[in-house]
């Protein structure tokens, strides 16, 4: 069974930050990680199929930012689900952008990806990044029905980025992360390695 990002599972993890500092991807400079996650996706590209690379569209993301596409997803949702309480539009907007609490990309711990030809286009990854459990009708899922190509592709990112340690969030293909709480839940480590970072700590 799943476990989504607003399981309380998650939030229980303890955080013991190491204090490392968010750096620019060598390969996008625009995206910022913690420097133990920028190490893994530098050999990440190096698993990958000739002709093959990573592109990376997003990394740390400020609280303010999570915040408002919660916000936004949640508006949708509700207005899809008008009988759904608090706690249920909680558990069906984690499916799509984590609690600001636990959230990956505020903690510089995740990145949201694909993988690109020779040229730089985008392999046919079966939806685009991004892509909510409504538009998609549920393709997002990484282990969703998509097509042969789309599922080789998707084989060929996830045996890359976990060769290197890192984990997926089953309900966003794109989305994988280490060393935060859903990573160490999901490998049985004691604590998260980081917590919520501020983008003012840049190495």
């Amino acid at each position: 069974m799943t476990i989504l990002l607003s399981d309380p599972r998650v939030a229980e993890v303890p955080v013991r930050d190491d204090g490392s500092h968010l750096v620019p991807l060598d390969f996008a400079p625009h995206v910022l990680v913690r420097g133990a996650l920028a190490e893994r996706l530098a050999r990440a590209r190096t698993h990958l199929p000739a002709g093959t690379d990573l592109l990376v569209v997003e990394g740390h993301r400020s609280r303010s930012d999570q915040q408002a596409i919660i916000d936004a997803y949640s508006s949708e949702l509700r207005l899809l689900h008008p009988g759904a309480d608090a706690v249920e539009i909680r558990r069906l907007s984690s499916r799509f952008v984590a609690p600001i609490e636990v959230a990956p990309h505020v903690a510089g711990a995740a990145v949201d990806l694909t993988l690109v030809d020779a040229h730089g286009r985008e392999l046919d990854m079966g939806t685009p990044i991004d892509a909510t459990p409504e538009q998609s009708a549920g393709a997002c899922w990484f282990d969703a029905p998509v097509s042969a190509e789309a599922r080789r592709n998707r084989t060929v990112l996830a045996d890359a980025l976990g060769r290197e340690g890192l984990v997926n969030y089953p309900t966003e293909w794109w989305h994988w992360s280490y060393g935060d709480r859903y990573w160490a839940l999901s490998h049985g480590a004691p604590c998260a390695l980081f917590g919520p970072v501020d983008v003012a700590l840049v190495a």
